[in-house]
């Protein structure tokens, strides 16, 4: 899968599992939740220091049903071990230019945190594929994606925290291309995870194709 392929990929699935895990069961468990349910997006994050055994497990295990990429990389030596154990796309809480040379070295899309129009820009200027919204949608909400995409609308916009069920339809109307979603998607068993995804699903589906009538 080639890094357009996995961008494009992203967009049409529109949201993200964001898993840290103790086990790579429990990984296997959540991300059978989220395929059930209709997210095969799930992003492993290097909070732990198993990240890279279950990047490595699920790909083993599910192959291209699953696309699985690497959180919480904040230099350019983790984005190259998370790259060896398979993950598709970096993301992060900063923007680092090292961890963006890295992956346009590799041809791996990257998605580093941006608080500021400025720091945005930066990225694209970098090569990043996405800009995520970090820390600032959890404060701003939905507003943010239009306030930011009206003077620069080719801006691709990966929001991070804030997200529910309750606002998803909001996000997904404002133009955001996708949102990371932790417990929605990583708490409780798989049939309970898979009915979260299968609600996702439908309301990003819906406002969708609201935008577009």
């Amino acid at each position: 899968m080639n890094k357009a392929e996995i961008e494009t990929r992203i967009v049409n699935t529109g949201a993200m599992a964001i898993v840290r895990t103790d086990t790579i069961e429990r990984g296997i468990e959540i991300a059978e939740g989220c395929l059930e349910g209709g997210v095969d997006v799930l992003e492993i994050s290097y909070t732990l220091p198993n990240a890279g055994e279950v990047i490595r497990a699920l790909n083993e295990r599910f192959g291209n049903k699953l696309l699985v990429g690497a959180g919480t990389v904040l230099d350019s030596e983790t984005a190259r071990l998370a790259i060896l154990s398979g993950a598709r796309f970096i993301i992060a809480p900063t923007l680092s230019r090292e961890v963006a040379v890295m992956c346009n070295r590799y041809r791996i899309p990257y998605a580093p945190g941006c608080s500021t129009v400025t720091e945005m820009v930066q990225a694209l200027e970098l090569g990043a594929s996405f800009v995520k919204a970090f820390p600032i949608s959890n404060f701003y909400g939905p507003s943010l994606v239009s306030i930011v995409k009206t003077p620069l609308p080719h801006m691709p916009i990966l929001a991070s925290g804030g997200v529910t069920l309750d606002n998803l339809a909001e996000w997904m109307g404002s133009g955001v291309d996708s949102v990371g979603l932790g417990g929605l998607l990583t708490r409780g068993g798989k049939a309970e995870i898979a009915a979260n995804a299968k609600q996702i699903t439908e309301i990003i589906r819906a406002a969708r194709t609201d935008r577009e009538v």
